[in-house]
């Protein structure tokens, strides 16, 4: 249970986070947010404040926003949909009702055959019943509907649109859900430092016996400043350096005594969750100084990077393997590790899923964030937007790729972790 919890608690928080994102610089651009949505499925609670709906919904999964005018946001109101409208002293529709679950005495029942809620703003259809004449109702800009679960959101005229705004603020909107978790991902590892009793730095502060650091000639208080040329600034950068390199040969730049020293060895490989590391035996000094445990969570988070795009390497120049990738079902897995490790653990692992969150969303790929960023591209680049056509095909492709992908590492995941 306690896994079951943190794992809804982590995700969540990496979603909302990423979202919020988006959410933020919509608004900020001029673009109608029409629902911010903590959950997925059967709404819970509603509550609406400034054109937006926030909701609670029953399945603590991340949650989502809908934008008005993205491909994901449907508005349209099929011919032959019973509604009630709600008129204001102008007989203007400011509340239109197509929901069998919310109910308004005053609202005027119609059957719409016909509806324009982006450019004209109107509504015609057979009031009360009469199918005789076909009335036609003005609607207010500011107009909402209540969506079939009884969810009230703002309709979305043209000039709040996605697309209305210019092509820059779309991209800094597209580009804010991944910045948010870089940000969350420095600041839990910040958190996660002052909560230590000291963080790791690069200057060793034990060496194993009989291992290779030792009869490489290391000695506990030498300073490791680079592995191979990388310099290595702290033991993040230190031991992503050496992990990278099992078997391999490696150059060691070393202060010891005031001297700087080169050491060359060659890395123990070691085998986990099926990848290969490096390993020499060496355990870092502590530093618990403010200014120490602030660097850490920059440190920590470019460590993750450093590793992201080390796999992301692998991936393109072929030595693709899937059990380099983890779905839900492998995150679980690694989060109910972690759940015994106490907190500190969690706040860590949290802070490496955001900066991997963050990274993989900014992946070229038509459906993710990055894909976005690169349609965004091409349009500033054509000085014209991409066909409507043709940019609902290309997500619709990214779509397919990675929903068979996400099939294919969810099946490995469960083979990985629960049959074995």
């Amino acid at each position: 249970m306690t896994a079951i919890i943190t794992f809804i608690i982590v995700f969540g928080i990496l979603v909302i986070v990423h979202e919020f994102g988006h959410y933020y610089a919509a608004k900020k651009s001029g673009i109608l947010v029409r629902e911010f949505s903590v959950g997925m499925g059967p709404k819970i609670v509603a509550y609406r404040k400034n054109h937006t709906t926030y909701t609670l919904r029953l399945l603590p999964l991340g949650g989502y926003v809908r934008m008005a005018g993205a491909q994901e946001d449907d508005s349209d109101i099929q011919p032959g949909t019973m509604a009630s409208l709600v008129l204001n002293d102008q007989d203007k529709v400011i509340k239109i009702i197509t929901s069998s679950k919310v109910y308004d005495a005053n609202a005027v029942p119609v059957q719409i055959s016909k509806s324009d809620l982006v450019d004209d703003l109107v509504i015609e259809g057979y009031e009360n019943g009469d199918e005789t004449v076909v009335k036609k109702y003005s609607v207010d800009h500011d107009a909402t509907i209540v969506e079939e679960d009884g969810t009230e959101v703002q309709i979305a005229p043209r000039d709040v649109q996605l697309q209305s705004v210019s092509v820059w603020k779309r991209m800094i909107t597209n580009f804010a859900g991944p910045f948010n978790n870089f940000v969350l991902a420095v600041l839990a590892a910040i958190l996660a430092a002052f909560m230590m009793n000291g963080v790791a730095t690069n200057q060793l502060g034990h060496i194993e016996k009989n291992s290779i650091a030792q009869e490489a000639g290391l000695k506990v208080n030498d300073t490791i400043v680079s592995v191979n040329g990388k310099k290595t600034g702290s033991w993040t950068a230190l031991s992503t350096n050496i992990q990278n390199n099992p078997g391999k040969k490696v150059t060691l730049k070393v202060e010891s005594n005031k001297k700087l020293k080169t050491i060359k060895l060659t890395p123990k490989s070691v085998k986990s969750q099926g990848q290969s590391y490096g390993f020499i035996g060496i355990m870092p000094k502590t530093d618990s100084s403010a200014w120490a445990k602030i660097k850490y969570g920059f440190s920590y988070s470019w460590g993750t990077t450093v590793m992201v795009f080390h796999a992301l390497g692998k991936m393109v120049s072929g030595g693709f393997n899937i059990n380099q990738l983890s779905g839900p079902v492998g995150i679980y897995s690694m989060t109910s590790k972690v759940a015994s490790q106490g907190i500190i653990n969690i706040i860590l692992f949290t802070s490496m899923l955001s900066m991997n969150l963050g990274i993989v969303n900014l992946i070229p790929i038509p459906a993710l964030d990055g894909g976005k960023i690169l349609l965004n591209i091409v349009e500033a680049i054509r000085r014209k937007p991409i066909p409507e056509q043709y940019e609902t095909v290309i997500t619709l492709i990214g779509v397919g790729i990675l929903v068979l992908l996400m099939i294919a590492v969810t099946w490995n995941d469960i083979q990985r972790f629960f049959i074995k």
